[in-house]
């Protein structure tokens, strides 16, 4: 077997997601793995929230470029980042076993939400988690944070925030357990879409490929992804609107709930479904269409056209 090039980003935890994958190939097939680490336009642009330039893309364009060039082999993906639609000939082929999917608080001096005091300064510059807070702590004031998890730990540390919310995903793998003060339940805090997932992505035509990576494929991370993206896709979600989405396998069943709300967190619609985890993708849409009909057409059209 040639050696196989992963294509990252190069943040932190990117780079901890790239080379978790490289000791795995390595494990499992004793291939030589290297990693080619890409900087995207989300890396570049920090002073600007995702939501202004242009959402998910953001992280994984040039990312793609190198597999269409063939400068990578396979790209390494936090899931809730790739867009819906991909380039053609590429393909999201593996999802190992997933992480948490739950949001965490961290705080230098408080331990809970609830904690807060009145007017405390709370950073996050996801529009899901700045709709979901206001609902349940309108008085505290809440400003944008981008940068990597380092760097936003830092900006805490510095006391530019009295808490930042992140997803438990990240500061889990990069050894920061003892960073989470607390981990919010779906009441409060539901995740984005596929949160704490990884996606692999590859040409879809490298069936060598394919046969390297089946062994990570993990069959009920996955058929919360189709679930998920389904519900995802059918809403043309990306970083401009609030939405939140998250399923739970239980045996041959899954539910998911989907939320989707105007950009000041006045209006929410919340809607469940529950079903065969077989027909996973369905659920996903049939959910989308029901927040659509429920009040979220509504909302998201005037988000899109605004945007």
């Amino acid at each position: 077997m040639k050696k196989v090039t992963i294509a990252t980003r190069g943040s932190n935890l990117a780079l901890w997601q790239a080379e978790h994958i490289k000791a795995l190939l390595m494990k499992e097939h004793g291939v030589e793995v290297e990693l080619n680490v890409i900087k995207t336009k989300g890396d570049k642009i920090l002073d600007v929230p995702l939501a202004k330039i242009g959402g998910k893309g953001l992280f994984v364009k040039e990312i793609e470029q190198a597999l269409m060039d063939n400068t990578a082999d396979i790209a390494v993906h936090s899931m809730k980042d790739v867009p819906m639609e991909l380039p053609e000939g590429l393909i999201l082929y593996a999802s190992p076993e997933g992480e948490t999917p739950y949001d965490c608080f961290v705080s230098v001096k408080y331990n809970t939400l609830d904690d807060l005091p009145e007017g405390a300064v709370v950073g996050t510059s996801s529009l899901r988690r700045k709709v979901q807070l206001k609902k349940v702590r309108p008085d505290l004031i809440i400003k944008d944070l981008r940068g990597n998890v380092n760097t936003r730990l830092a900006k805490l540390e510095a006391g530019e925030y009295d808490a930042i919310i992140l997803a438990k995903a990240g500061l889990v793998r990069l050894g920061f357990h003892d960073r989470v003060k607390d981990t919010f339940n779906v009441d409060v805090m539901l995740p984005a879409c596929c949160q704490g997932i990884l996606g692999i992505e590859i040409r879809e035509n490298d069936e060598e490929m394919k046969k390297l990576l089946d062994f990570l494929r993990h069959e009920p991370t996955e058929t919360r992804v189709k679930c998920e993206r389904a519900f995802l896709r059918k809403l043309e979600g990306g970083c401009q609107a609030p939405i939140a989405g998250h399923s739970v396998l239980c045996g041959d069943k899954i539910v998911m709930k989907g939320v989707v709300s105007d950009i000041e967190g006045n209006v929410f619609i919340t809607e469940t479904i529950e079903g065969m985890a077989k027909d996973a993708e369905q659920l996903g849409i049939q959910l989308a269409e029901k927040v659509l009909n429920s009040g979220g057409k509504a909302i998201l059209d005037e988000i899109y056209k605004n945007a």
